[in-house]
């Protein structure tokens, strides 16, 4: 038996734009538009309500005009109004050959909102449908408020539905407009206007307000609609429209009587663009394309991993142009960062990493986010760090730093067991720093401290973390210069680092 397929309507551009706080360029609407069609493959694009900005209008020109040149014209949907042609003018100009009028679901809408019966607002619907045919113009009919239609008005919604069947329209698209339907009410609504009108084309347009956008859009396929709205990223009024990533995701492994021509290796790709663009963050945990989704955090999942793949379902990160990772910190043990030294090509002994292992903790320790770019910068300073013999020890000290004084700093050396304690000012703390511990020195040692010649900072190339900064000095003694690097969270402390194993060196 032949799969049935889903027409996927894309309404980030419409009602995504509807989000709070986002409004999108005319050059990034067109980059959208394009980027869903070519690369998500989505049937068809809303990309804007009539009427509302002549930069609306701008954008809607230049994807209509893009889309007319690659045979795209017909998959490009614009949002109208029953108001009397003004919509149609609208979209002559614009060069859109399909409307998705917005008419009202609910006898509720209908009453209190246009103050009109039925039969008008029929006879205005005709009116407009007949005239958008006269300029070959598609027509869909969305039934805002239709939700609470069936739950409320379920004879004015049917009645509607009747005249509708009677006319000239492609589609009927059905709004859970404030998100109020159960995944129980969406399956039997939708089975109910199936079995009384078999051959209708039937779109839901699912809303998140109680999250249960995915399960509801999960039951309206179930129970016979032809095509599905969903946003990138979920954005949208208030909590938003059912998300395309997870939406399609559950499609393809859920429910197998049907096919979807979406290409799932787009989805994270499109999904960063779009949040870049419109500037809607996406939650770390916000699955298929969150940035934690595919990340292992515990030590024991990632040890299972390396066990027959235990802790790995069906959502395979492969399949949405991503990679699983292994989190680095307090928790990872081992096992995680095994996994990470295999992807960078390094290994380490057993000894070696399990002191690795204890500094990573250590950050963890510290709420530091530690990435596999820095991994490299860990294992440089902890192996360096053994093969320098600790005769000298920074025991504690105090930085200063107020506004309008000089920076200071307290220093506590432990010397070979002995004690020695300094204080004094710098132009920096770091300078504050290296003043006391001159101080002490002079004052205890007949050691003369290397001149300081050189002084760079750096992170990890390609880190996206704030764990850690590399401070890298060069220092020079008589004729002989060496270099020492500290690595910590913090760029003074790094130094700090750097020169204790300056002073257990000399």
């Amino acid at each position: 038996m032949a799969s049935r397929k889903i027409e996927i309507m894309d309404t980030t551009l419409r009602d995504g734009e509807q989000t709070s706080g986002v409004s999108f360029s005319v050059s990034e609407k067109l980059t959208i538009a394009k980027l869903l069609l070519l690369e998500l493959n989505v049937d068809r694009l809303e990309i804007a309500s009539a009427r509302v900005s002549d930069g609306e209008l701008k954008a809607v020109k230049q994807i209509t005009a893009w889309a007319t040149e690659n045979n795209f014209l017909e998959n490009i949907e614009v949002l109208t109004f029953v108001d009397g042609g003004k919509s149609i003018d609208w979209m002559l100009t614009a060069g859109a050959k399909v409307q998705n009028l917005l008419t009202k679901g609910s006898l509720n809408h209908l009453t209190h909102q246009l103050k009109k019966t039925p039969a008008q607002h029929f006879k205005d619907i005709k009116v407009n449908i007949e005239l958008a045919a006269k300029h070959n113009i598609k027509t869909n009919v969305y039934l805002e408020d239709w939700s609470n239609g069936m739950r409320n008005s379920k004879e004015y919604v049917f009645e509607y539905l009747d005249f509708l069947s009677t006319q000239k329209i492609e589609r009927i698209l059905l709004p859970d407009t404030l998100g109020i339907l159960t995944h129980d009410e969406t399956f039997a609504f939708i089975t109910e206007v199936r079995q009384k009108y078999p051959k209708m084309h039937i779109d839901f347009h699912g809303h998140n307000d109680y999250d249960l956008g995915v399960a509801n859009v999960m039951e309206a396929v179930k129970a016979g609609a032809n095509g599905l709205h969903l946003t990138i990223n979920g954005m949208g009024e208030r909590a938003g429209n059912a998300p395309m990533a997870s939406v399609i995701a559950v499609i393809n492994d859920f429910l197998k009587d049907v096919t979807v021509a979406v290409n799932e290796t787009a989805l994270n790709k499109v999904s960063k663009l779009v949040e870049t663009f419109s500037g809607f963050r996406i939650p770390v945990n916000k699955p298929v394309v969150g940035a934690n989704v595919f990340t292992q955090t515990a030590g024991i999942h990632a040890d299972g991993d390396n066990k027959n793949n235990l802790y790995f379902n069906d959502l395979m990160p492969e399949r949405f142009g991503r990679k699983r990772k292994y989190a680095l910190g307090k928790t990872s043990g081992k096992a995680n960062i095994q996994k990470n030294l295999q992807d960078l090509g390094l290994s380490l002994n057993d000894e070696d990493l399990k002191k690795v292992t204890q500094r990573i903790i250590e950050l963890g320790d510290k709420k530091e986010v530690v990435s596999q770019e820095d991994l490299p910068y860990i294992i440089s300073d902890v192996l360096d760090s053994d093969t320098i013999e600790k005769r000298v020890i920074v025991e504690n000290y105090v930085l200063g730093h107020a506004k309008g004084m000089k920076p200071s700093t307290t220093l506590k050396l432990r010397v070979e067991g002995v004690m020695y304690e300094a204080h004094s000012q710098g132009d920096g703390q770091f300078d504050a720093f290296m003043n006391a511990l001159r101080k002490l020195y002079k004052t205890h040692s007949k050691k003369e401290l290397p001149d300081l010649i050189d002084y760079g900072v750096r992170i990890p190339p390609g880190s996206h973390s704030d764990a850690l900064c590399e401070t890298i000095i060069t220092w020079k003694r008589e004729d002989n210069e060496f270099i020492t690097r500290g690595l910590d969270s913090d760029q003074t402390v790094s130094a700090i680092k750097a020169t204790e194993k300056m002073l257990n060196i000399i």
